[in-house]
């Protein structure tokens, strides 16, 4: 599918990460020296952000919100919309944007949802929040994306520990008349959906106690297929023959050539992969931000986590064009090409143990 927000502007980024930090570069429990430098070649990721067990992806997310609302020096009573991107709702009922809505000051009158998207889903939110603020004057949305993959994985899963972090990043836009549009391309195939999941915890797989009690075998079972499963070699292979092609249909959609695009971010899943697409795609290096080394792959938050930590002196201080790009679980993807800044700094904020969590 293929979009155009028009009047609407990408005010700012920010993001929000543990403290604790674990590097299996350091931690030789799980990988020998040779095979630690032989992942870091290929997943770029040297250390990851591991939330503690009572920081939630909600806290990284509404603490990244917290701290760019005061920075655009926007009252919270004037954002209108809020979207919470996340695998990792705080509770199955109510939605964790309604108790976010609480938190942050916004009025009863704001539009407060959650969506259930991983690798995609910041682009997606992006591309609904913009739609819905089109042609509303003076209107303002919090774009809200965050995970605590961590939690996911199987203790001693030499494929997937070394990969995933935990972050939660947020984006501000705001209507004005003068923004140039907003060109958005986004698609779908759930061929792929077994390559990337957890197939327990949900109702076709519930972890909700029965009344007589698991068997040892039926506990094993749920206990593995409540954690991630990835199918890297799938998920490579879909990587590639996805993701030029959206990159073609979104420049040609906004009518610009890749030689236009000032900064490129994607998702940021595997350096190896994005080294691969950035040659297929053929954006020069210095302009296609590879951001693995210090937190992993971060899901849902990995953009707006990497235009904080990398861009900032470039978007505060002139206008670019962005080119953003998620692609993965679902399978799903979605890509935008946007005019951004000058904007304020965005900011990188390290959460500490003693924040005050979301309450209901």
């Amino acid at each position: 599918m293929k979009s155009i927000v028009e009047g609407v502007r990408i005010a700012g980024f920010g993001a929000a990460v543990p403290r604790q930090r674990h590097s299996f570069m350091e931690d030789r429990s799980l990988f020998s020296a040779e095979e630690t430098e032989k992942l870091y070649a290929t997943t770029g990721v040297h250390e990851r952000r591991v939330a503690p067990p009572h920081i939630c992806a909600s806290d990284l997310c509404v603490a990244a919100a917290e701290r760019l609302l005061q920075r655009l020096d926007w009252d919270p009573a004037t954002v209108d919309v809020l979207i919470f991107v996340s695998q990792d709702a705080d509770y199955n009922v109510p939605a964790t944007s309604c108790i976010m809505q609480k938190r942050l000051g916004l009025p009863p009158t704001a539009a407060c949802f959650d969506v259930n998207l991983g690798c995609s889903g910041f682009v997606y939110a992006l591309w609904t929040a913009g739609r819905l603020m089109s042609g509303q004057p003076g209107g303002r949305a919090l774009v809200l994306c965050g995970d605590t993959s961590t939690r996911h994985l199987v203790p001693g899963d030499r494929s997937t520990l070394p990969l995933f972090g935990d972050a939660g990043g947020a984006a501000a836009l705001e209507c004005d008349p003068e923004a140039p549009p907003i060109h958005v391309v986004v698609g779908t195939d759930g061929a792929g959906a077994k390559n990337i999941w957890v197939k327990a915890g949900g109702r076709r797989n519930s972890l909700v106690p029965r009344a007589e009690p698991w068997s040892a075998e039926e506990h094993a079972r749920l206990f593995t297929e409540s954690r991630l499963a990835l199918n890297g070699a799938e998920v490579f292979a879909f990587t590639l023959r996805a993701v030029p092609p959206l990159v073609r249909e979104a420049l040609a959609h906004a009518g610009v050539g890749v030689e236009d695009i000032d900064l490129c971010v994607m998702h940021q899943a595997n350096a190896f992969m994005l080294e691969h697409l950035r040659k297929k795609i053929k954006i020069p290096a210095e302009r296609f931000i590879i951001d693995m080394h210090d937190f992993g792959n971060t899901s849902s938050a990995s953009i707006p986590l990497a235009v904080s930590h990398r861009l900032g002196e470039p978007l505060s201080t002139g206008r670019h064009r962005l080119l953003l790009a998620g692609f993965g679980v679902g399978w799903s993807w979605g890509a935008v090409v946007a005019e951004v800044g000058p904007i304020p700094v965005p900011d990188l904020f390290e959460l500490p143990d003693d924040f005050p969590v979301l309450q209901p």
